[in-house]
């Protein structure tokens, strides 16, 4: 009897201990691969899609930053001189920029977005079901804020390049040293308020309606899934809603972004929204450039959500295979 007692407390935990922790490491490596699954997907994303426009995007980036008033035609006119001058592609100058910048960016934003989804389901109880409308719309937020806090300088670094001859910086790197030494640090955070301001109704709005027609698509179609075409559209309907519902702040902030270097000064949003209303005029300011984001855009954001899903619906498929062959 005396023997049975002293062997329980030694024995007892050495049979119990595996049992218990053995579940553990099988869900931290699902949760891993989720958040992995995520950030390359979305890394994907927005390299594809702001590659695919980046010619566009630059185009815009030159109106918004200065005066001359916006049209198609003086779109094409810019987009053809720049050629003739300086090469076709000279047409994706700062597009490496953009890159080091997106790729992160976008990364974050998507993984950030099915994290939210999942805090924001377990606390108003839809865990596994699609999120109603308003917790939507702050899972979308809070994704694009996330991600522009983190990458912001590079967004700063990426909009010098793009209305800077290619004789003023010669790279990233140098970007940065010569905002640094000239500018000053502080610098490269110039117009971080806009882009905030400008993200929380951008981000929201435009995961809000993809995931909205999603819903409404499966509901109405009796499909869990749309097809590559359907999801491309339902993106070009988020890029387009998120876009308009943003674009004055979008144009401050560039404004703000590139003041160093066009010798202007903007010490605030207001401040800066009255000079170009005063100078432009409220739409022809404002809203200068839109209707080529009204292209760009949805290309954009369509070809960004369909990347990411395609993506992590491959990488989920090639896991399941890779674990029956196990």
């Amino acid at each position: 009897m005396g023997n049975g007692v002293r062997e329980c407390p030694v024995d007892f935990p050495k049979d119990v201990e595996p049992v218990t922790s053995a579940p553990v490491p099988a869900e931290d490596d699902q949760d891993k691969k989720k958040v992995l699954n995520s950030l390359m997907s979305g890394a994907l994303a927005g390299a594809v899609a702001k590659t695919a426009v980046a010619p566009l995007d630059r185009t815009k980036i030159m109106f918004q930053v200065s005066s001359k008033r916006f049209s198609a035609k003086e779109a094409y006119r810019l987009i053809y001189r720049t050629y003739l001058n300086e090469g076709f592609w000279s047409l994706w100058r700062g597009n490496s920029a953009t890159m080091v910048r997106v790729i992160p960016y976008a990364a974050i934003q998507f993984c950030a977005h099915e994290e939210y989804k999942q805090l924001l389901g377990s606390y108003y109880g839809f865990q596994g079901k699609a999120l109603t409308p308003f917790p939507r719309f702050v899972a979308g937020s809070l994704a694009g804020t996330t991600a522009a806090m983190l990458t912001y300088p590079l967004d700063m670094v990426r909009a010098r390049m793009a209305v800077t001859p290619k004789e003023m910086y010669s790279s990233i790197v140098h970007v940065f040293i010569r905002i640094s030494r000239e500018e000053g640090l502080k610098t490269l955070y110039r117009g971080f308020t806009p882009t905030i301001l400008g993200v929380i109704p951008y981000a929201g709005l435009s995961f809000f309606t993809y995931e909205t027609l999603k819903k409404v698509h499966a509901e109405h179609s009796g499909k869990s899934q749309p097809s590559p075409p359907e999801r491309l559209l339902f993106g070009a309907c988020a890029g387009l809603i998120g876009q308009s519902a943003s674009y004055p702040l979008d144009v401050v902030r560039r404004r703000m972004q590139t003041a160093g270097v066009l010798g202007h000064t903007y010490s605030s949003i207001l401040l800066t929204m009255q000079e170009i209303v005063r100078e432009e005029g409220l739409i022809r300011g404002l809203y200068k450039g839109l209707s080529m984001n009204w292209v760009k855009g949805p290309i954009a954001v369509g070809i960004s959500f369909t990347t990411f899903d395609l993506t992590q619906i491959l990488l989920r498929k090639l896991q399941r295979g890779a674990g029956v062959q196990r």
